[in-house]
């Protein structure tokens, strides 16, 4: 019977794949046969994470870039050479509405969250063209499609990716390259841990229930959950679908509604 979801000999590179949900979908990939290559800011971001892989017997390589500095990703991929598969998950976040998001704030998420993203496609695709086509997953959030309160430069940033997802799907799909993305509502990841801590000092049980139970399912997402659904889009199987979307989001958008 055939190993569904394999990625046995595939070379996938994992943005932001040292903690959180990149952490997840690097594990899982690595789990599934890929040897997967790590983007952080430093070595020392993804060595928890190579850490993990290696001693469950998988293979994995940390490469410190900076996405925002097109060279710098330039270089990397570069190194890497030929791949199969790109996980564009590195961005940050920023809580604001229009008239009270600072000009450097705005910068700043734009410049991680769709330069970066950007300069990664830009580096990735002739590689993956040499590799004979691939697939690349770009990381929106359903920010992009209700436009999240207090989350002015966030939803815009990440309406900007699912709109580079689709022109990538139709600007490639001669070369043999597939192109989604996908759009979690809130996840349980460390950041949420710590902006709760940061942001509701001894109120953090009852804000993590408050966030909780805005996604109609009741709960947070897990990051193990949204690493299923990449891993998914990444494999053979998916190999008819590109230029879509995937909210996975509990139920937020159609039954927020």
């Amino acid at each position: 019977m055939k190993n569904m979801f394999s990625l046995k000999d595939k070379q996938a590179v994992v943005t932001g794949g040292g903690s959180g949900i990149g952490k997840a979908i690097a594990t899982l990939f690595a789990k599934q046969g890929a040897t997967v290559h790590i983007i952080e800011l430093s070595e020392a971001s993804g060595a928890d994470a190579l850490k993990e892989i290696t001693a469950a017997g998988g293979k994995a390589h940390v490469h410190a870039c900076n996405v925002t500095i097109q060279q710098d990703v330039v270089n990397v991929f570069n190194a890497i050479g030929p791949h199969h598969i790109l996980v564009n998950n590195a961005g940050i976040a920023h809580i604001g509405k229009a008239d009270n998001t600072q000009e450097a704030d705005f910068d700043r998420v734009m410049n991680v969250n769709v330069k970066g993203v950007y300069n990664c496609l830009y580096a990735s695709i002739p590689q993956m063209k040499a590799a004979g086509g691939g697939v690349i997953t770009n990381m929106a959030s359903i920010a992009a499609w209700v436009g999240l309160s207090d989350r002015f430069v966030y939803s815009t940033a990440k309406g900007a990716v699912m709109a580079m997802t689709l022109s990538v799907a139709k600007d490639y799909i001669k070369d043999g390259i597939r192109c989604n993305s996908v759009s979690p509502a809130r996840v349980h990841t460390p950041f949420v841990d710590g902006f709760l801590k940061n942001n509701y000092p001894g109120q953090e049980a009852e804000m993590f229930e408050k966030l909780s139970k805005s996604q109609p399912i009741g709960r947070m997402a897990s990051p193990d959950e949204i690493a299923s659904l990449v891993l998914y889009l990444s494999s053979d199987e998916a190999g008819f679908i590109t230029g879509t979307d995937y909210p996975i989001d509990g139920g937020y958008i159609k039954l927020n509604s």
